[in-house]
């Protein structure tokens, strides 16, 4: 068995060995998802005042017209 791992890892093909170091990506890469779904959150928030504001303007000039 030992030998069978070995050759996987000599392949090339294998994972990392190295635990440590892919935890803290996988940490980074779930932060920086958060982040990613923060800002698209604050965009939303920003195009759906955006899009209120743009309908009551249209609302007061078909109203006035």
């Amino acid at each position: 068995m030992a030998l069978g791992e070995e050759a996987w890892r000599a392949s090339g093909m294998a994972a990392p060995t190295d635990v440590t170091e892919l935890q803290a990506r996988i940490t980074h890469l779930e932060q920086h998802a958060v982040d990613l779904a923060r800002s698209l959150d604050e965009r939303q928030a920003e195009l759906d005042a955006a899009r209120a504001t743009n309908r009551d303007l249209t609302r007061a000039l078909n109203e006035r017209g």
